[in-house]
């Protein structure tokens, strides 16, 4: 029977567990609390792939002493040896009485065979549900979804004038959303395995496409849609690619000089097949889901093509729209997403567990493509 002050001491792991956010992907942010006696023993979380899992840390800070004791840990416990051991023997053979586990592990080597290893050496397990489960779910929603389908987790963010415009008809978009807003993004870029453009967006903004906050940051790897393979060798991109991962995506026929140029700067050039002329994003995404390591998050930054691609190949799972208090106007002023657009109300994107906070001046608004989380 899971009780309040069992709630209590999740929350608590969960905490634990964003301590390390956007720090151990390939592998999942996990957290965990010993608890005996009604005391808190050891406590730790995952801080980076390769290291202590959760469980093991916990341990250790606990001195090794957690017979008996009580853990709490966000995720299934693993059953299987990579880079370190398993999570299930070492709760084993530590003697623990009780595990509480918030959210199962769906990824093949674990979902429900962690469990089913406690189990088996009679410790009780309890898996929570409601609020806690929800919220142990969506922190690792980028792990779990590449889990369940081998493709990457697609946040599409986007800053906006109160009218729904991204730029003005003259193509000046600097800067529509205010600096918290900004920092906001930059903390994303931190988190995110990879953040990507298109080829206009490239072009027209030159950006650097890297995390610029203070401290020790990892920068995501950097993508650009083009097509044609005709991204400038002079650009900020391109000068930088020898020091900040790049990759380019062109179509199979691509120009071999342009795609040549782009490879001497040390830009990584994959070719897909061609869907109206494009790099055909399904594909794109597939690559990148298999790629060793995988990329588990992509943070999509524009520009209104490539969001459109996006949107309309069903592959967004999640919106992050930055309203800025000002009103832009212009026909001719470019809005998030552009394309062909849904023909009918009725056929386009719906929209799923919306959220919206202030964030200085702006409006943040947060929504999912999926009812449920993965």
């Amino acid at each position: 029977m899971v009780s309040g002050i069992d709630i209590s001491f999740m929350q608590r792991a969960l905490n634990l567990a964003e301590l390390a956010r956007g720090r151990t992907s390939p592998n999942p942010i996990v957290g965990a609390v010993i608890v005996k006696d009604g005391n808190v023993i050891g406590e730790g979380y995952h801080q980076r792939a390769g290291a202590d899992h959760a469980e093991v840390a916990a341990i250790k800070a606990a001195g090794g002493d957690v017979k008996d004791a009580t853990v709490y840990v966000t995720l299934e416990p693993c059953c299987h040896t990579g880079r370190t051991g398993p999570c299930t023997s070492a709760l084993i053979e530590a003697g623990v009485a009780r595990v509480l586990v918030a959210s199962l592990d769906p990824s093949a080597k674990v979902n429900g065979k962690g469990v089913k290893l406690l189990e088996a050496a009679g410790i009780e397990v309890e898996i929570l549900n409601g609020a806690v489960a929800a919220r142990a779910r969506s922190q690792n929603e980028a792990f779990r979804k590449h889990a369940v389908t081998g493709l990457p987790f697609v946040i599409f963010k986007s800053a906006m004038s109160l009218d729904g415009k991204i730029a003005t008809s003259t193509g000046d978009s600097r800067w529509i959303s205010g600096e918290e807003s900004r920092a906001l993004v930059h903390a994303m870029r931190a988190e995110a395995d990879a953040i990507a453009v298109g080829s206009g967006t490239a072009a027209i903004d030159d950006p650097m496409l890297t995390c610029r906050l203070p401290g020790d940051y990892k920068q995501p790897l950097r993508i650009v849609f083009d097509s044609g393979a005709g991204m400038d060798p002079a650009s900020k991109l391109a000068k930088t690619a020898k020091d900040v991962k790049t990759l380019v995506f062109v179509v199979e026929g691509a120009s071999p000089e342009r795609t040549r140029s782009l490879q001497k700067a040390g830009i990584d050039v994959i070719e897909t097949s061609a869907s109206e002329g494009r790099v055909a994003v399904g594909e794109a995404l597939t690559r990148l889901g298999s790629m060793d390591p995988p990329v588990l998050s992509l943070l999509l930054e524009g520009g209104p093509t490539l969001a459109a691609s996006f949107v309309e190949a069903g592959v967004v799972d999640k919106v992050m729209f930055f309203v800025a208090p000002r009103i832009i106007g212009g026909q001719a002023a470019r809005t998030p997403v552009e394309g062909q657009g849904f023909r009918l109300v009725g056929e386009s994107m719906p929209l799923y567990r919306m959220g919206y906070g202030q964030i200085g001046d702006d409006i943040l608004i947060t929504a999912y493509t999926a009812e449920e989380e993965w």
